[in-house]
């Protein structure tokens, strides 16, 4: 084991080269979801407060359905989040809901939010040649939340490029979600019971009418129609609803997918699945949209949620094991058959794991490189609380938090019966390559918020 713990050590002391590569990427396009979040740390007191306010129920939460229909479920959602330290997002249709939480949950900070604005923030600090968001609402206070990078553009109403942090569409409003984060080892009282957070994690509530109906910029539309992409990062789809009408917004957004595959057949498409909490939508997205695209990025909760679709006998069998990798391997196995997703990736807590055709255009030692390189920076985003020069990507190394955390691979390794699986990270499963990488533990994480994003989108972008 010291042995492996060594080659791995060497990786990432290794894995910083590719920052270099970066300048060679084209255009990496983030679509469509963009907002601003207001992040909330909360004590596990402030939430036994307001677990007796509401006269919360612990049955209340293991059996609620996960939705923001009233206050009452805001804090519903904290609490089962804490509990089970998880990370899942409720959506909002109620003002009176969203009016609540802008005057009861007290925000330390604004920051970027969405799939896309983050993951378009990041491209730019990567130092690709053009980062591209997509927004479906740009006041003066969404702009200040991009990065003040000339090579990160956002697209105009007439299909021209402009910079992201200086464009003022004066007439937009600005889209605000709530990120409720709380720390590893809080404590809390529900009902006379005490709960102690098992991880630091978040709870999302999303109060956002745009991106919830998925409004789309046609001048966005007409620009990636005409000048194609090398990377196309989607994401968003998550905040439809079948009683919004989500299930036909998809079915008029699937042709413009098939569209840009049939015109631009050398660029890479990902999608981010992200919690969707609408089953409607949730099967359209796996039926519709996850086939058509080269890969699929996910954690160990959206691959649950997408086994709830897929195969509900086996979810129900397995919905209450413990999520190790070799579960959390054999889930992402059913969902690639279902899908026929070319790449699929999963983020999990101490490892990361892609299963690819064993012919996918990028090579198994690209997305390893690629996957060492999104946990350094993934480490630095959680550690150091945020990204926004190119030595913040390295923060994790200089601070010599680089000994990866080796438990899960070997479990999965000694699993699959495959050593060479804990020694290189590079196996072949069936007909896919696999590769699986321990990844580096923040012990004090700062932020949690975009972690996912942050992994699948550098581990794509920067597999070369």
């Amino acid at each position: 084991m010291q042995k492996n713990e060594q080659i791995w050590q060497q990786r990432y002391l290794a894995a910083p080269k590719q920052l270099s590569k970066l300048k060679n990427v084209g255009t990496v396009i983030a679509a469509f979801n963009t907002n601003i979040d207001a992040v909330v740390k909360i004590r596990g007191d402030e939430l036994s407060k307001l677990a007796e306010q509401f006269d919360l129920k612990i049955a209340d939460i293991k059996n609620g359905v996960n939705q923001l229909c009233s206050v009452r479920d805001v804090v519903r959602g904290i609490c089962k989040c804490f509990i089970n330290g998880i990370a899942e997002e409720w959506l909002c249709q109620d003002a009176a809901i969203a009016e609540w939480m802008q005057k009861n949950l007290q925000y330390e900070r604004l920051q970027m939010g969405g799939q896309a604005g983050i993951i378009a923030n990041l491209a730019a600090v990567l130092g690709v040649k053009r980062a591209i968001v997509h927004t479906a609402s740009h006041p003066k206070k969404q702009a200040e939340q991009f990065l003040h990078y000339k090579n990160l553009y956002a697209v105009d109403e007439n299909a021209e490029l402009q910079q992201a942090s200086t464009m003022n569409r004066v007439n937009d409003d600005a889209l605000i979600h709530y990120i409720i984060e709380f720390d590893k080892g809080e404590c809390c009282t529900i009902e006379g019971q005490n709960f102690t957070a098992p991880r630091a994690n978040r709870f999302i509530a999303t109060y956002d009418p745009a991106n919830m109906h998925l409004k789309i910029n046609d001048g966005f539309i007409k620009y990636v129609d005409e000048n194609g992409y090398d990377f196309l990062v989607l994401s968003g789809f998550h905040n439809l609803t079948a009683k919004n009408g989500g299930e036909e917004r998809i079915g008029e957004i699937v042709p413009l997918i098939k569209n840009w595959r049939e015109h631009y057949p050398s660029g890479v498409i990902h999608l981010e699945l992200a919690s969707t909490q609408d089953k409607v939508i949730r099967r359209v997205i796996l039926e519709k949209i996850a086939p058509l695209v080269d890969s699929l990025g996910l954690n160990e909760r959206e691959a649950i949620d997408a086994i709830e679709i897929i195969a509900p006998d086996y979810y129900k069998k397995n919905k209450n094991e413990v999520l190790e990798a070799a579960l959390m391997t054999e889930i992402l196995l059913k969902i690639k058959e279902k899908t026929q997703t070319p790449r699929i990736q999963l983020h999990m807590f101490g490892l990361y794991v892609t299963l690819q055709n064993a012919d996918f255009r990028i090579n198994v030692e690209q997305n390893r490189n690629g996957m060492l390189f999104a946990a350094v920076v993934a480490a630095s985003k959680a550690g150091y609380g945020k990204i926004e020069k190119p030595e913040d990507l390295l923060w994790s190394n200089i601070q010599n938090i680089n000994v990866p955390e080796l438990a899960e691979l070997q479990k999965l390794s000694e699993c699959l019966n495959m050593p060479e699986l804990l020694s290189d990270g590079i196996a072949k499963l069936g007909k896919y390559d696999i590769i699986a990488v321990p990844t580096l533990i923040v012990p004090k994480p700062l932020t949690l918020v975009g972690m996912g994003d942050t992994i699948s989108s550098v581990s794509l972008v920067s597999a070369i």
